[in-house]
């Protein structure tokens, strides 16, 4: 049992010992990126500045230069699916996507002091307004499935794609507007009335 717990605990001390470095080269290119600007700054600065090798940046941050800014992927879209699945009793799939990206634009003012520095760095940096936008559109297909699975449509539906896609947008628009939350609001409650209106009412949630 002792050999169990021993074993059980270097693997805990492993993975934060991996996520404290993942933080460290993000943290880094985050404050070059704002200091000298996205293109003034290269990988091998980065590296260095973390205190890792080149070939250590690219094992976490494989997808490139332009993920060292956005982190969170795949919690995004874990959250994103949750949203949805987990609503509270009475809440609508609209309602509950609304509150949710209502709350991820704003909650990066709260999170972090340096946020409005950094959504300026990705609205001046053409390269990074395309990253992010791509990599949110490519939880479309989780949306989708999950929006399919909860109206009892099928998985290749256009209407949940499509509202899907939509949904997702509205984080675009919203980054360029001075209060990202109202426009979430704004844009989701065009979204709202039209998915209301054109999904049948079939005896599920809408």
């Amino acid at each position: 049992m002792a050999e169990t717990s021993d074993h059980v605990a270097a693997g805990g001390r492993r993975e934060r010992k991996k996520a404290a470095t993942r933080q460290a080269i993000a943290d880094t290119a985050l404050r070059l990126f704002l200091e000298r600007g996205y293109e003034q700054v290269g990988v091998r600065e980065i590296a260095e500045g973390a205190d890792v090798s080149v070939s250590t940046l690219f094992n976490y941050f494989p997808q490139g230069k332009e993920a060292l800014v956005f982190d969170e992927d795949a919690r995004n879209e874990a959250a994103l699916v949750r949203a949805v699945t987990d609503r509270p009793p009475g809440w609508t799939i609209p309602q509950a996507l609304r509150a949710h990206l209502a709350g991820f634009a704003d909650s990066g003012r709260t999170r972090d002091p340096r946020f409005a520095d950094f959504q300026r760095l990705v609205h001046e940096t053409p390269a990074l307004r395309e990253y992010s936008r791509t990599m949110w559109l490519r939880h479309e297909d989780a949306l989708a499935r999950v929006l399919a699975d909860q109206t009892g449509r099928p998985h290749d539906d256009l209407l949940c794609a499509a509202y899907a896609r939509f949904t997702l947008e509205t984080l675009a628009f919203a980054g360029s507007r001075p209060d990202p939350a109202a426009a979430v609001d704004q844009a989701c409650l065009l979204l709202d009335q039209g998915w209301t209106a054109t999904l049948p009412v079939r005896g599920v949630p809408r």
